[in-house]
């Protein structure tokens, strides 16, 4: 079973469901330096990618700059 899938700009939706569930604001730093926004939870791993934890700050400037929209799920997904 799976959550519907639901978009927000809001900060402190965003902020809450990340917490939540543990999650940090981080960016993905490839080989040409930081590449994307990422929320960083505990174990996360992603091939050719660090992740650097950033502030709420640098992750929200980065945001509306780039005019984005958070993506997620209310409920975890469920094998």
């Amino acid at each position: 079973m799976t959550g519907r899938k639901l978009t927000t700009t809001d900060h402190d939706e965003i902020c809450r469901w990340a917490e939540e569930r543990g999650g940090r604001p981080a960016t993905a730093v490839g080989e040409e330096g930081p590449a994307a926004l990422r929320i960083a939870f505990a174990g996360d791993q992603f091939e050719e990618e660090t992740l650097e934890e950033i502030s709420w700050a640098e992750f929200f400037a980065t945001f509306e700059e780039a005019n984005l929209v958070f993506v997620y799920q209310e409920e975890a997904m469920v094998s």
